[in-house]
């Protein structure tokens, strides 16, 4: 294991210090804007604009990496996201920051999309599996620490919007200093909604429906938990337990969306972030209680989007996995960008209660919807089921490192199966059921 880190540890250690410093500002910005006297509304707005940035890197930013190359592309979109940072401090305008995060929503999906194009080209092809597994593990545990560091002084003051910078920017060092070969980008285009809809309405709805919610929690989350009396420490930890039991409670819950109608599991899944958004409700104003609530609906929300991604990949070709992901992407990115305006509407418009009852509907409405397409009759899956992959969104690179371990682990298993049998040669054929079987094996 420790050869295979080695040689990306430069690309690992570059993402955990963006992160830090990136889920640092991402909760500072949402207690800093409330100190301020931003409407929830506005803080809503806040939270759409740096998905629709997000939205917007995923067009924009291939383009700029097979422009400058994999180093400076990362320096350029890291140095601008760290700028952004400082101006946030400098000028507490509600229009400033609904730019600054739009900028920092493009940068942070081009340096997603920099650093697992780079795991794919170097992580060895029978590993794979194991860099997802880590890389996914270094994704989660920097965003959950990185709320710990709000212990460390108040959001009124500089400190913190420092420390988030100085995050960013010393991210730059363990990547600008790699000796490794730059890989070239790829120009995956998606398929169309309609045939993305034909293809599985189960996945399409529970991507977006889950980005709606997510993009609510992402936005909101730490401005409801504050409205509900937590002082920063305990709202820092309320978001870390989110994170942290959405990471633990994916496996099990992968297991059983692999055992399991898909739909079904869907519908088990969503059911618990139902209950987590009803609990988070009803506790949160009893202090405490609302960390139970919380690790709750991180246990089911988290799970929704990589099981959506597994229902979608049950019923594509292999063929056309890579570009039903990046448009599966998308949908639940759009999701995510209208989720934090229109909670922060009805916080608004309503009382803070709002929003958890909004992640229920949400979660509600697809969980509901999985339910009744069960009810219709028995899955069709094409060629074989796939499985589940532990995941959060970032970029479509990150399905294509499973993918390609697949081929590979496919090829071999295929192999020695027509050495072992080679007196017959129909079983030593390889078919796009074992190639997805395979791939999605190795997320586990």
């Amino acid at each position: 294991m420790i050869k295979i880190l080695l040689p990306i540890a430069a690309l690992l250690s570059g993402i955990a210090l963006l992160l830090l410093g990136t889920g640092l500002l991402n909760t500072l910005l949402a207690l800093r804007g409330s100190g301020e006297g931003f409407t929830d509304q506005t803080l809503g707005l806040l939270g759409s604009a740096y998905f629709a940035g997000f939205i917007l890197g995923t067009w924009l930013c291939p383009r700029l990496i097979r422009r400058m190359g994999h180093v400076r592309a990362f320096a350029f979109l890291a140095a601008a996201e760290a700028v952004s940072v400082l101006v946030h401090a400098l000028l507490v305008d509600p229009i400033t920051w609904l730019i600054l995060r739009m900028i920092t929503g493009v940068a942070l999906v081009g340096i997603y999309t920099v650093i697992e194009s780079w795991l794919n080209t170097q992580a060895p092809p029978e590993r794979r599996g194991q860099v997802f597994a880590i890389y996914m593990a270094v994704n989660l545990g920097s965003l959950a620490l990185a709320q710990q560091l709000l212990r460390l002084d108040s959001p009124m003051t500089f400190t913190l919007f420092a420390l988030a910078t100085m995050l960013i920017t010393a991210a730059l060092m363990p990547v600008v200093a790699t000796r490794l070969s730059q890989p070239a980008i790829g120009n995956t285009k998606g398929l169309s909604l309609r045939r993305l809809w034909e293809a599985a309405p189960v996945a399409c709805s529970a991507a977006l429906l889950s980005g709606l919610a997510m993009g609510g929690f992402w936005g909101l989350g730490a401005v409801y938990a504050g409205r509900m009396g937590m002082d920063t420490p305990q709202i820092a930890t309320f978001v870390s337990l989110v994170i942290l039991a959405g990471a633990a409670l994916q496996w099990p819950l992968g297991m059983l969306s692999d055992r399991t109608d898909r739909r079904m599991a869907l519908a088990i899944i969503s059911a618990i972030a139902v209950a987590g958004g009803l609990l988070m409700a009803l506790l949160g104003p009893f202090g405490q209680w609302l960390l139970l609530a919380a690790a709750v609906f991180g246990g089911g929300s988290f799970a929704v989007y990589p099981a959506a991604v597994a229902h979608l990949i049950d019923h594509l070709h292999h063929e056309d996995i890579l570009s039903g992901n990046a448009s599966l992407l998308m949908l639940h990115g759009l999701g995510a960008a209208i989720g934090p305006a229109l909670a922060g509407w009805l916080m608004g418009m309503t009382a803070p209660l709002a929003l958890p009852l909004f992640f229920a509907v949400m979660f509600g409405f697809c969980g509901l919807y999985a339910l009744l397409q069960a009810r219709r009759g028995a899955d069709r899956i094409v060629d074989a089921p796939a499985h589940y992959i532990p995941m959060v969104r970032t970029s479509s690179e990150v399905l294509g490192m499973m993918l390609e371990d697949a081929e590979t682990d496919s090829t071999h298993s295929n192999t020695t199966s027509s050495e072992a049998a080679s007196t017959d040669t129909a079983s030593s054929e390889t078919s796009p059921s074992n190639i997805r079987s395979t791939a999605n094996d190795s997320g586990h």
